[in-house]
């Protein structure tokens, strides 16, 4: 899969933008506060229905303007896609795949798979498991329409009924939980399907880190997921019955598959509590990579990989190991931006790799030799 053009009107600092893509290999450098994050985050939008960055889209539309439009061009498996989105505030968003409107945004999720990786993504290491709920869901939702069917309906029940929870959390002596009883009946239903695959996934991906890390940190430790869910031993039915009045006093579900958690060892101890910093990076370089590998061996596609600025504190010679992994016949068309024009062409020269780098300066983008 390709991303050969794409057209930005009022998306973030680009009142207007085009840009024609290498099939391959995409170096995007400027200074800091330019626009490099702004093009990926464009890229990471058209094929996934919201940015990786902004939870709303209102904040993505240039300063007084009242909508934005991306126009993308892609080539899967040898048919040519055109996509286009827009939104403003006063609109449902819209997206087309050529000339088709999506009657739900859900349609879209999986057909042009993205991968991403940012410095701030480090919190999916150290911070709470909310940071890796979300990326084991965008991983399973790419690849499984029913999967993300059942994660949007067992949220919405979820909502309702810690909505009702909190009504009745100072009702006393209370006797009727019928309504309860049908909120859990549609919670085990919806969290079955979802628990299957986030467990089944797992020695997958396991197999995959391990390689990823021993590639990019030449190191021999062992690293590996432990995925820990109140499921794993436990009847999820009785177990939010056993809770309810817990549940009642803190007027929220304390217990089911939105609790779930992934803990990530090295040598057998939580690389959460014991790595070091690097470490932890090689950590997150090599599980986003993993996913990434778990996507394409499921859909038989290369996702578009999105590097965004993660060599800062690496040294040169990992920036090149790293380079070698992604630039590999296992994975497709790869975008990496840095801040420093000079020090990736300097090294994908050496490796004699083909590319082509844009410089953006000024919101204006400019092509060098390649």
């Amino acid at each position: 899969m390709e991303l050969n053009n794409i057209k930005l009107t009022n998306f973030k600092n680009y009142s207007t933008l085009v840009v024609d893509f290498d099939d391959k290999l995409n170096v995007i450098t400027g200074l800091n506060g330019v626009g490099k994050t702004n093009l990926l985050d464009a890229i990471y939008y058209i094929c996934s229905c919201k940015s990786y960055f902004q939870a709303s889209d209102k904040s993505i539309i240039t300063f007084e303007q009242g909508f934005f439009n991306i126009t993308a061009n892609f080539k899967k498996k040898a048919e040519d896609y055109n996509l286009f989105c827009k939104y403003s505030p006063r609109r449902k968003k819209e997206f087309e795949c050529n000339r088709n409107i999506y009657d739900t945004l859900a349609e879209h999720i999986g057909k042009f798979p993205v991968s991403i990786i940012t410095p701030d993504d480090i919190q999916i290491v150290k911070a709470g498991s909310e940071f890796r709920r979300k990326l084991v869901n965008h991983t399973l939702s790419q690849i499984s329409a029913e999967y993300l069917s059942n994660l949007m309906k067992y949220n919405k029940i979820l909502q309702q009924r810690n909505a009702y929870l909190k009504q009745i959390s100072g009702i006393e002596n209370m006797t009727n939980f019928s309504l309860l009883d049908t909120y859990d009946a549609q919670l085990v239903n919806f969290s079955k399907p979802i628990y299957k695959l986030r467990k089944n996934m797992m020695p997958e991906c396991t197999q995959f880190l391990q390689n990823c890390y021993e590639q990019i940190s030449n190191g021999r430790e062992k690293v590996n997921i432990q995925y820990i869910s109140n499921l794993n031993n436990n009847n999820f039915e009785e177990l939010l019955k056993t809770n309810r009045q817990k549940d009642r006093i803190l007027k929220r579900t304390t217990v089911g598959i939105h609790k779930d958690d992934w803990e990530f060892g090295i040598n057998n101890h939580s690389i959460k509590k014991i790595g070091s910093q690097g470490q932890q990076k090689s950590f997150l370089i090599a599980l986003k990579l993993a996913f990434f590998q778990f996507v394409k061996e499921k859909l038989n596609i290369e996702p578009i990989l999105l590097l965004d600025d993660i060599f800062d504190k690496l040294d040169a010679t990992r920036i090149a190991e790293l380079l070698k992994i992604v630039t590999a016949n296992s994975y497709g068309q790869v975008f990496i931006t840095d801040a420093d024009s000079k020090r990736l062409p300097a090294i994908l020269d050496s490796l004699n790799l083909q590319y082509k780098h844009f410089i953006i300066e000024n919101e204006k983008i400019l092509l060098t030799e390649t």
